[in-house]
């Protein structure tokens, strides 16, 4: 029961940070006539180039779904399940509303600037609360999931760069520079919400002083994380201890505890979420 109560939470989350999303770009970002980043970003585009004389709807949206269709192929078998059926979900509902919010004529805000915080900030948020419910919105994650299994050197932050980069530049070219700097004014925006509120973009380092040997064989076995340990000694007790040190996302650090304090009701846990980690560790996207 308490396993379907979470999927059916992480349903709902998932199809609120959609909406969010699709609204943040619908009522705050289109009407200042700026391009998002991404596939959405690339079908606004699209749209204004090639079926700007459609009237009554904006098909911005069906033309993200549709370029998201060959990347579901390519990335499916690299996907689990659960993240396949939840950008699928993502995806369904920012087409949906997408298509069926109608943009403002003006803008929403007077504040060029305070529109575009509004739409960035909102938009960070939707996207984040998709990411942490373990599915995503699509585009430039599915190719990152095809991608990093086929060259372990990808760096999926790198493909975003150069795909939002070229973006804007062809922005810059076609309609002006004005458009293409407050766009990335935009991009940037929405990127640093993403990070701050998607907490598996958040390394933590845990330091665990326990008596159970099995701990450190559950965290490497369960969560696929390198264990450091070595033996200690408790000043009071003269009980011997064993020290280990693990780097885990935050959104798995409630879990962890919970597993160690089962297997270790006296286990004492040190958590720091303020350490940069280089080399071997693996962000996840669920």
């Amino acid at each position: 029961m308490n396993q379907l109560n979470w999927k059916l939470r992480d349903v709902c989350m998932t199809i609120l940070g959609s909406a969010l999303f699709a609204i943040s770009v619908n009522l705050f970002l289109q009407p200042l006539k700026l391009y998002a980043g991404g596939f959405v970003g690339f079908s606004q585009m699209l749209r204004t180039l090639f079926f700007s004389g459609l009237r009554g709807m904006d098909i911005a949206g069906i033309i993200n779904f549709c370029l998201n269709i060959p990347l579901f192929v390519l990335a499916y078998k690299s996907m689990k399940k659960r993240m396949f059926f939840g950008t699928l979900l993502s995806l369904a509902v920012q087409t949906i509303l997408m298509t069926l919010i109608r943009i403002p004529s003006a803008p929403l805000m007077d504040d060029k600037l305070a529109g575009i915080i509004v739409s960035g900030v909102a938009g960070g948020v939707g996207c984040g609360i998709v990411l942490t419910s373990g599915a995503s919105a699509g585009g430039l994650d599915l190719l990152g999931v095809y991608l990093a299994q086929k060259k372990k050197e990808f760096s999926v932050g790198r493909l975003n760069l150069g795909f939002n980069m070229l973006l804007y530049t062809v922005c810059a070219v076609i309609f002006d520079m004005q458009t293409a700097l407050y766009s990335v004014i935009w991009i940037a925006l929405f990127s640093i919400t993403i990070d701050r509120f998607h907490y598996q973009n958040i390394e933590v380092e845990l330091m665990i002083f326990t008596h159970d040997a099995e701990v450190k064989e559950k965290i490497m076995k369960k969560y696929i994380r390198g264990v450091t340990c070595w033996k200690g000694e408790g000043a009071y007790t003269r009980k011997d201890t064993e020290i280990l040190i693990t780097v885990v996302a935050k959104s798995e650090v409630g879990q962890v505890k919970k597993d160690i304090l089962e297997m270790d009701p006296q286990a004492f846990i040190i958590e720091d979420d303020t350490v940069k980690v280089t080399g071997g560790y693996q962000k996840r996207l669920i």
